[in-house]
């Protein structure tokens, strides 16, 4: 599961367009995670995440 730092995060929605599994909605400056499609393995939102808020979460 990955995990976002509000703090940290711009809602700049670049996770979004590359998400590969479509797990990833920005709604409303507001950055959600469908738990249900993102498997964590392939960490591109973490990349492409100008600011860094994208952390993996140990399972």
């Amino acid at each position: 599961m990955i995990h976002i730092r509000r703090d940290v995060c711009g809602y700049c929605g670049a996770c979004v367009s590359v998400c590969p599994r479509g797990a990833l909605e920005l709604i409303d400056a507001y950055l959600t995670v469908d738990e249900t499609l993102c498997k964590n393995k392939c960490k591109i939102c973490q990349t492409v995440c100008p600011l860094g808020a994208i952390e993996q979460e140990e399972q």
